[in-house]
């Protein structure tokens, strides 16, 4: 192949790859609609992937590029429902009886046939968001199995997320389908006191998505901010859906704060931009004053506030202070503390770290960082030696700080970022000014 055919290969490839990460969610979400079972809607979807990858790099990429994926998964699982619904009249003609289920299946086959082809979209994220987080699987498999399906995250990505083994997360993914198929369970979303069970594992997934997208844990970009926007628009739709749920006003809090940083986050190259160096003249005003609103919708609910509407209280008070310096960091340090009160983390701790040092000092922070160094959940986190090289940087211990540094480049699985940290590595080793 010449250069410049393997360029446009690349490229194509590329593209491929951005269309997916955009369009899968939709895809597998009305493709089980049509199924009613989500390994299968995944297996249709990756066929018409597949699909992709063979033809347009040779015809070119679609107009419609969402379309044709649509298109090519729904057929194919017509075509899979086909081949079930001749094999069952095959075992009829045999004589062998169909459980009641399998016929109302095939006496709707004819009409679900005609409808799937055209049928409109509609918001079926948020019907596949709650099939999967059905209360019949465990929460991790849930989280796991949703992140896998709704936010397109590979098994790797989930595992960082989790801070779990690559093989324990792929495992609980496989079991959750094979579940979910055999309980047969309704595509929708549900009403009344089914709704609240799996509320707690949605929120978990929203912010979990939401999170992958503002810091990806992989690949060449800093952010994926498709993640961010899905996430934010199912939370606003459930919010709507659970008007008196007052960690679903705390989770889109936090999130429509946190997307108002999106643009200031990296510069022009992609590179990224830490907090402390944000303009914050480029923060989105809007979606700051709708987090905020949010966040008073949540705190005027009665109860105490949930996690998710304290990270939102922290949020807010990056939003509110004009500069890092005039940030009132003993706030968010107490608010850190009452955190690790309800949902007690080693991440919590190590982001109470980072208040803690910035309220009272580094060598403050360092102390509870050091203690967090055996923490095995922590062994292959980047931030934690992160974290650390900045303390020691502040501290004036420069050679340790490189290290650490270093340390954490070699965890990081996002290019940006490992670029950024062996930066701030090579500059430990400057002579001062």
């Amino acid at each position: 192949m010449r250069k410049t055919d393997a360029a446009a290969a690349d490229e194509t490839a590329r593209t491929i790859a951005a269309i997916w990460r955009i369009e899968s969610t939709k895809v597998v979400a009305h493709v089980a609609r049509i199924t009613h079972d989500l390994g299968l809607a995944e297996d249709c979807a990756q066929d018409a992937l597949l699909s992709a990858l063979e033809h347009w790099p040779k015809q070119g990429v679609p107009d419609r590029p969402g379309a044709w994926l649509m298109t090519a998964a729904k057929r194919r699982a017509l075509d899979h429902l086909r081949h079930a619904r001749l094999a069952e009249s095959r075992h009829e003609q045999l004589g062998h009886a169909l459980d009641t289920a399998h016929l109302v299946a095939a006496h709707a086959f004819g009409e679900m046939v005609d409808a799937a082809l055209d049928d409109d979209i509609g918001d079926e994220s948020l019907r596949l968001m709650f099939t999967a987080c059905h209360p019949l699987l465990a929460p991790e498999a849930r989280a796991a199995l949703t992140l896998r399906i709704m936010g397109g995250l590979s098994t790797a990505e989930i595992a960082r997320a989790y801070l779990k083994p690559e093989p324990t997360i792929a495992q609980r993914i496989v079991r959750a389908k094979r579940a979910l198929a055999a309980a047969r369970v309704p595509y929708e979303v549900p009403r009344g006191a089914e709704l609240k069970p799996r509320l707690a594992s949605v929120l978990e997934v929203l912010y979990l998505m939401f999170n992958e997208g503002y810091a990806a844990t992989t690949g060449p970009d800093w952010m994926r901010p498709a993640l961010c926007e899905e996430a934010l628009r199912l939370g606003r739709v459930l919010a709507e859906l659970m008007a008196d749920a007052g960690e679903v006003h705390g989770l889109v809090a936090l999130m429509e704060i946190q997307s108002s940083r999106l643009g200031a986050r990296v510069d022009a190259l992609g590179a990224p931009i830490l907090l402390a160096a944000q303009d914050r003249s480029r923060w989105d005003s809007l979606l700051i004053r709708r987090g905020l609103a949010a966040l008073s919708r949540a705190e005027a609910l009665p109860g105490p506030l949930g996690p998710y509407a304290l990270q939102a209280a922290i949020a807010a008070c990056h939003a509110r202070a004009p500069s890092t310096e005039s940030t009132d960091w003993a706030r968010i340090a107490s608010l850190y503390d009452a955190l690790a009160q309800i949902a007690p983390s080693p991440v919590v701790t190590l982001n109470r770290a980072v208040a803690v040092a910035m309220a009272f000092g580094p060598a403050a922070g360092l102390d509870i960082v050091d203690s967090l160094r055996d923490e095995p959940d922590l062994a292959h986190y980047h931030l934690l030696p992160s974290v650390r090289g900045d303390l020691l940087a502040r501290l004036g211990r420069a050679q340790e700080a490189r290290a650490e540094f270093e340390r954490a480049a070699a965890l990081a699985g996002n290019m940006r970022e490992r670029a950024l940290l062996l930066e701030r590595a090579r500059a430990c080793a400057m002579p001062p000014d």
